[in-house]
This record gives C-alpha cells, sequence and structure tokens, in this order.
C-alpha cells in the first residue's frame, strides 16, 4: 500500500492538527432536510429545481464563518464543491447547474477558500464522483430515478464516458484555480461484491471512475495535496475516512497505522 511516507507527502500536520471543519452545503439546504432528500424522496429533476431557482443565502458570511471555525481550535476545513444533486459551489465551465447562476450569483468556493485562509486554515475541497443531475451519469441503485422501470432503456441513452469526461474535468478546475488544496475528500464507490454489497447490486466503482487516471492527474497537479480513500484504490489514498462514528483506537490497515479522519455530523 503507497502511503504519504512513501513519496513525499506530508500527513503530519494532518495528524497534528485534528480538528476540522467539515461543511455540506448546497441548495439541497433550502429544502431543510437531508443532504440525501433527492435520493431519499425520490425527488425529480423537476421538482428538486425550485431549490436552485430560489437559492440565494442571504446570510453567508464566509468571514464569519472562518472566525468562529478558527477560534473554537479548528485548523482545516473541507466544503462540498458539489455533491450528489450535482449542484455545484464553483463557477466552473463544463455546466450551468452552479452557484454563479443562481440569484445569489457568486463563486462559493472561491470565497471561502479565501476566507478561511485568512484564519491560516488549511483548505479541503469535497467532491462527489457521482452525479444525478448530469444527463449522462447512468442510473443505478444509488439514483433517484433507480427504481424507474424504464431504467435500462433510459441508460441506453446515457454514455458514462461523457460524464467521466465531465468529471474529471470539474476536478481539474477545482486543482488549478483555487491555490493550494490541502485535501480532496472524493466520494463515493460502491462496487457491487465489495463492502457487504450483494453481486446483484448495481453500483459504480473504480471502472466507471477511471479512478487510476483520476488520482494520477491529481498528483500531477497538487503533488502535496492529501486525498481520501473512496475512489475504490487498494494503494494511493493517504487517509482513511471512518464516518458516523469515531474509533476507539487508531485505524490499521493490513496491522500498519494509517492516518485517519472520523466525519461526524452536528445539526
Amino acid at each position: 500500500m503507497a502511503h504519504s511516507a512513501d513519496d513525499g507527502r506530508n500527513t503530519d500536520w494532518f495528524t497534528h492538527d485534528r480538528f476540522g471543519l467539515f461543511m455540506h452545503w448546497g441548495i439541497y439546504s433550502a429544502a431543510g432536510r437531508d443532504v440525501w432528500a433527492k435520493l431519499n424522496e425520490h425527488i425529480s429533476d423537476e421538482e428538486y429545481q425550485k431549490y436552485f431557482t430560489h437559492f440565494d443565502p442571504d446570510l453567508f458570511d464566509p468571514a464569519l464563518w472562518a472566525k468562529a471555525a478558527s477560534g473554537a481550535g479548528m485548523k482545516y476545513f473541507c466544503v462540498t464543491s458539489k455533491h450528489q444533486d450535482g449542484f455545484c459551489l464553483f463557477d466552473s465551465k463544463f455546466t450551468d447547474y452552479k452557484s454563479t447562476n443562481t440569484p445569489y450569483g457568486r463563486d462559493l468556493i472561491r470565497m471561502m477558500t479565501d476566507a478561511f485562509r485568512a484564519q491560516d486554515m488549511k483548505v479541503g475541497l469535497y467532491h462527489s464522483l457521482l452525479d444525478w443531475h448530469h444527463p449522462h451519469f447512468t442510473l443505478d441503485d444509488i439514483h433517484p430515478r433507480g427504481n424507474d422501470p424504464d431504467r435500462d432503456d433510459i441508460n441506453k441513452q446515457r454514455n458514462m464516458d461523457i460524464y467521466r469526461e465531465y468529471m474529471h474535468s470539474q476536478v481539474k478546475e477545482l486543482l488549478t484555480n483555487y491555490g493550494q488544496i490541502d485535501t480532496f475528500w472524493f466520494d463515493f464507490s460502491y462496487a457491487p461484491g465489495r463492502k457487504g454489497r450483494s453481486d446483484a447490486w448495481v453500483g459504480k466503482s473504480r471502472e466507471d471512475w477511471h479512478s487510476e487516471e483520476l488520482l494520477a492527474m491529481v498528483r500531477e497537479l497538487q503533488p502535496n495535496v492529501l486525498v481520501n480513500d473512496r475512489l475504490d484504490l487498494e494503494e494511493g489514498w493517504d487517509f482513511i475516512t471512518p464516518e458516523r462514528f469515531v474509533p476507539r483506537g487508531w485505524v490499521t490497515v493490513g496491522g500498519e497505522k494509517v492516518p485517519w479522519e472520523a466525519c461526524t455530523f452536528m445539526s
């Protein structure tokens, strides 16, 4: 397994700083329920559009957020550049489904990275591998239209090659246009036959994302960025991400202690 110590990336700061702010924020926040609302409630694109049309966070104050986080002792932050619903909080040239086209009209990632850096906090970006909005992202068992009786026919009209190029292009934008990125959180792979899923499960994995190619691009663009473990790769990641629980001891892989980050919830 390739760890940071083997290839020059420094995880010492990550282990030392220990305390960060992880923010899930997007147009789903207007729904006031859950980041997974579109999936859990099988909300159609047409119905979900109202959250985009009315997105205007008048109380958004990234400088205040950053000051509060720093004052609480946090040393880094990570925020959703795009969640599963496909809405982008940055000014991507590859889509119209972005914050700059909402009533708010601004690049939220630019504003947040600037504000948190001003508090000497390191910058992390979360980027979903999934995209329920993109017309070429194929329907599967984690999709708002996953139960559509015409799923197979719909998928015949979709091309994951097109989506994959789109997703890779957006990752390149984020790692090129927003300065030094300290952590990059990909989310997530859900392959059939792995991590407790049955072979009958219809999901997506390293083959769908072209994970090796994607990770190689990340390393070329930002050699020092720390990448999480959700690309469905056995090697190449820098830290493990237990979610919704805090391990009682140091996380190990193959008997070896590895850097890890428990992401848990506040509301």
